[in-house]
């Protein structure tokens, strides 16, 4: 799987290997209607991303560390960097939303396929 956790590789690569993947993906099946199934595929990735990167933190101290660099108050800071909550369940928090942005994301190589399906579409819409 292109977003295993076990892998070993920084969020940077995985998102680029994705990234080659859909492009690829979309450039063969962007004739078909598929926005809405685009949209909540990139919504499950995002998700996914976010959780690849918390895995990555890995220790208590390092979530904390990294939350508060993000933005986050110490005190929430320390509560969702001790939870025991499944990295999933943590990927959909509040927290990682406010924390690691969509924006973020994109900064960091995230490939924001649907626009870039709308575009393919409309060309071969107009042309």
């Amino acid at each position: 799987m292109l977003t295993s956790r076990s892998q070993g590789r920084n969020a940077r690569q995985v998102m680029e290997n994705v990234k080659v993947y859909i492009r690829g993906w979309i450039g063969y099946f962007y004739v078909a209607d598929m926005k809405r199934i685009l949209q909540s595929w990139n919504e499950w990735l995002r998700r996914r991303m976010r959780m690849y990167i918390w895995k990555q933190w890995m220790k208590p101290r390092t979530k904390v560390q990294n939350l508060r660099k993000l933005g986050v108050a110490e005190g929430q800071a320390y509560q969702w960097g001790n939870t025991r909550l499944g990295y999933w369940r943590i990927a959909g928090s509040a927290i990682l939303h406010r924390s690691i942005t969509n924006e973020k994301l994109a900064q960091a190589g995230y490939y924001d396929f649907p626009a870039q399906y709308e575009r393919l579409r409309q060309l071969h819409l107009n042309g």
